[in-house]
């Protein structure tokens, strides 16, 4: 009997991850986004060994954004490989458009794509097939921005979103060459990319140019470090977030047009509780997000008040109104 080839290391880590994520999901569906790149490509070998072992029902999704020639034949290629693997596979042809720009409205489009395939078959989870190096870009693109924690905070391994439906990141705490390592010994050819080189992108200058530079001048594991920020201010946002949800319905009553917050209440919380409480009321209310600076000129209604007018938020107005910070949408 011919001797078992040796499982490679990054097989192993990508099938130890997989099966931690999937072990709340026995016996149920799940469906993974499968770009047929290098990450989501060990992603779906990885699923496809470890869920029949959990009675997992698993359908890989390859959605075709059709903003580059040939994006269809990368689909369907993607798609193949899945079902070589053993997976049901499906391509979701999207229309990509909207505010924000390319990147912002393909992401949108791809995640509603993902949303609609987890409720045909009745899954409760998405797996996506972001690594370790994706966390490091995201939280130093969210330093760039001046973004706060919350975008510091990068991207949660398992975030339950306001259907009920769990978005899953397995490949998290791996490094994208463990994923093309996983690839390579599995024989797994990924797709490239071509926007994965085109450094009009900003995600793709800080991946080829500003972390090489990073972690030549500071050393080796600046993109580990990267992580365990996001890791840290991650749990931050999480308590702060419990802290809101247990004052913010003592502190807030309808208004016309809008909703008002207590001006006392604001004031005896801390900075960074009465700035948050501020951002989730706009946000929530209006469906917007202000920036620091707004957040500031709002809480200068609470703090330092000296009969100042209204304040011009996007999508609605701050005013104080007595022992209130009134916000009402804009006429």
């Amino acid at each position: 009997m011919p001797e078992r080839e040796p499982l490679a290391p990054a097989v192993a880590a990508t099938r130890l991850a997989v099966r931690r994520a999937l072990a709340p999901y026995a016996g149920g569906a799940v469906v993974a986004g499968v770009s047929g790149g290098a990450d989501s490509l060990a992603l779906a070998a990885a699923l496809a060994f470890e869920a029949p072992a959990l009675g997992i029902a698993a359908v890989s999704v390859t959605v075709d954004h059709g903003l580059q020639a040939g994006s269809d034949a990368a689909a369907r290629d993607a798609a193949e490989a899945c079902r070589a693997m053993g997976l049901e596979a499906r391509i979701a042809r999207v229309e990509v458009a909207g505010p924000g720009g390319p990147e912002a409205a393909a992401r949108r489009a791809r995640l509603d794509a993902l949303r609609a395939a987890a409720a045909q078959v009745g899954a409760r989870a998405v797996l996506l097939a972001h690594t370790l190096d994706d966390q490091a870009e995201t939280v130093l693109l969210g330093l760039a921005r001046g973004s706060g924690a919350t975008s510091l905070a990068g991207m949660s391994p398992a975030r339950r979103d306001p259907d009920g439906l769990t978005w899953l990141r397995p490949l998290l705490g791996l490094r994208r060459g463990d994923t093309l390592a996983a690839c390579a010994a599995q024989h797994l050819v990924p797709w490239q990319d071509p926007h994965n080189a085109d450094e009009a992108f900003a995600r793709v200058r800080v991946r080829r140019s500003v972390l090489p530079l990073l972690e030549a001048e500071l050393g080796p594991g600046v993109a580990e470090a990267l992580a365990r920020t996001a890791d840290q201010l991650r749990e931050d946002d999480e308590a702060f977030r419990d802290m809101i949800d247990e004052t913010i319905e003592d502190i807030v009553e309808h208004a016309e047009a809008g909703i008002a917050v207590s001006v006392a209440a604001l004031a005896a919380n801390p900075a960074a509780l009465r700035h948050r409480v501020i951002r989730h009321v706009v946000a929530s209310e209006f469906g917007v997000s202000l920036t620091r600076t707004q957040t500031l000129e709002v809480g200068r209604l609470v703090t330092d008040w000296a009969g100042q007018g209204p304040i011009d938020l996007p999508g609605c107005r701050a005013t104080r109104s007595g022992g209130m910070v009134v916000f009402a949408a804009r006429a």
